[in-house]
């Protein structure tokens, strides 16, 4: 466990390295006692530092490869707040970012409150709408060279997202197995799955809701979910075009589209 000094002082070089687009080196190679209740404190400083709306949350690490990967046996989240919202008809400035990656997502708009011990049943009852999404990650450590505590701090890995115009309700699709295509620039490069995120997205926002009650924090009606990757995160290049296709059972569930530019 570190001091409070400690803490402060990681979240300060963690604010300078995403102001100055200069990524640190792992926070666990100064600090190799750090553990997830520092990351998670260390992330909760710098997101209030923001003074500004948490307008959801996202999950990480929700696939058994990654989680393997990390040596951990559960997700991380972190916070979404107002102004990492993109649009899909404004291009988005690479030079904000030091490493952007996106990744394909089923975003959850929720229509209630969801409950401290939450099922999946819940989370189905709660949610509004699904809707296409794609997540812009981005990694304040250099090179991505990160532990589990290192991308916790670093607000699990968060910059962006973007949310598609369709709405879909939940009980009209079956949630394991929406098929999500993303193009890049008019070609598909990556091709996944629903079941990808814990066998089933909705198991990732009860696992989100139950976790961040443990910190007096629940996840209420109007936030934005996003549950984990359907597919592998794709680095971004200046003049990149990006855009997410969903189907389910044959239907078209919509789209989300990205640019960006120098």
């Amino acid at each position: 466990m570190l001091t409070v000094e400690a803490r402060t002082e990681i979240a300060q070089r963690l604010w300078d390295a995403e102001l100055h687009r200069a990524p640190i080196p792992p926070l666990v190679d100064t600090h190799p006692q750090l553990d997830a209740v520092d990351a998670y404190q260390i992330q909760l400083l710098n997101v209030q530092r923001r003074d500004e709306p948490v307008v959801g949350h996202k999950v990480g690490l929700t696939s058994p490869v990654m989680q393997q990967m990390m040596g951990v046996s559960e997700p991380d989240y972190g916070h979404l707040l107002a102004s990492m919202r993109l649009a899909e008809d404004e291009p988005v400035p690479i030079s904000r970012y030091c490493v952007p990656r996106v990744e394909v997502e089923v975003g959850f708009l929720l229509g209630a409150d969801l409950p401290a011990e939450c099922t999946e049943a819940d989370v189905l009852a709660g949610t509004e709408a699904l809707v296409p999404a794609i997540e812009l990650i981005d990694s304040r450590i250099a090179d991505w060279r990160i532990s589990l505590v290192d991308t916790i701090a670093d607000n699990a890995s968060s910059a962006g997202f973007a949310l598609g115009t369709a709405r879909i309700d939940p009980g009209d699709v079956d949630l394991r197995a929406i098929d999500a295509t993303l193009l890049r620039n008019g070609e598909p490069i990556e091709r996944g799955r629903s079941d990808a995120v814990l066998g089933n997205p909705a198991t990732a926002v009860a696992w989100l809701a139950r976790k961040v009650a443990a910190y007096g924090v629940r996840l209420r009606a109007g936030n934005v979910v996003l549950p984990g990757s359907c597919t592998r995160a794709i680095d971004v290049a200046p003049d990149d075009e990006f855009r997410a296709e969903f189907r389910c059972a044959g239907a078209d569930l919509g789209s989300v589209s990205l640019e960006f530019r120098p």
